[in-house]
């Protein structure tokens, strides 16, 4: 199981960028020979609860806790596949991913100005 210091994932910098590693990621480990079969019914099942007609509470009686609900669902069932899985498989896939995001984040920047030349041909 995953070390229960600090999350399997790190941070990237942003909110959408590491909601896109951990989607990566749950779709690696899906794809992964090495994770166990009955585990990858987790993700599966919370988008096959997201996009089913039955719910737990219903979207027509209580709108807002309607939509929650779902959210809710698919969250847990993601956390609990990744947290289930190998840590050493999910450590692995997150090097992987996280290599490239570390060459263009610790690229030097040049600052500099554009200067136009013109070609005067006489």
């Amino acid at each position: 199981m995953a070390s229960k210091k600090g999350s399997i994932i790190p941070s990237q910098g942003g909110m959408m960028r590491d909601f896109i590693l951990r989607i990566k990621l749950i779709l690696r480990l899906v794809g992964d020979r090495r994770v166990s079969p009955w585990l990858k019914i987790l993700p599966i099942g919370g988008l096959l609860y997201l996009i089913s007609p039955i719910d737990l509470i219903p979207d027509i009686a209580l709108p807002i806790i309607g939509e929650l609900d779902d959210a809710a669902i698919l969250w847990l069932t993601n956390y609990l596949f990744i947290e289930l899985c190998p840590s050493d498989v999910v450590q692995e896939h997150v090097r992987k991913l996280t290599s490239n995001m570390d060459i263009v984040d610790n690229q030097d920047v040049v600052d500099a100005d554009s200067v136009e030349v013109k070609n005067e041909k006489k």
